[in-house]
């Protein structure tokens, strides 16, 4: 046998085996991604600024249905400052999808449930979002979400 004989299988089995790592690690990156999401719904729902923060990318934004543009700085005042108070932001189960677009960027998208109050007026929704997570050499940030209107309400 010659050396291109015996180094073929050793190539293709080289291959395989980085197929296989990167596919470990773009499962890996999907489940971080997605409890990173959901530790986010929760933080807000909390009004809890220091945890938004530590997922928030600096440069966050988020645009909303009617067109209004926020911060990741605004949405943590918000927080702070508890204008509105959440019984719920939870992510509605079987919903949530996780999309990766090479290694840095990932895509959640789901269907959330908001309960609360704002204003003194009640409210209880659901609407569907896009939340962009981008990797950093500090991990995986929420840097752009995208929130529909609300939903109609569901058929009983």
């Amino acid at each position: 046998m010659n050396a291109r004989t015996l180094l073929a299988p050793l190539a293709l089995l080289g291959a395989l085996m980085s197929t296989t790592d990167a596919q470990a690690d773009a499962e890996a990156d999907r489940r971080a991604v997605a409890a990173l999401d959901t530790a986010y719904q929760l933080a807000v729902e909390r009004n809890d600024p220091e945890g938004m923060a530590k997922i928030l990318h600096p440069q966050m934004t988020l645009v909303v249905w009617n067109g209004g543009v926020h911060t990741g700085a605004h949405l943590i005042e918000l927080a702070r400052s508890k204008t509105v108070t959440f019984e719920r932001q939870v992510e509605d189960e079987g919903t949530q999808t996780v999309r990766l677009f090479g290694p840095d960027t990932a895509v959640v998208t789901s269907r959330l449930w908001l309960k609360g109050v704002q204003g003194g007026k009640s409210f209880d929704r659901r609407l569907w979002f896009s939340d962009t997570y981008v990797r950093t050499a500090q991990g995986w940030r929420y840097a752009f979400g995208q929130a529909s209107g609300d939903l109609p309400p569901a058929a009983p």
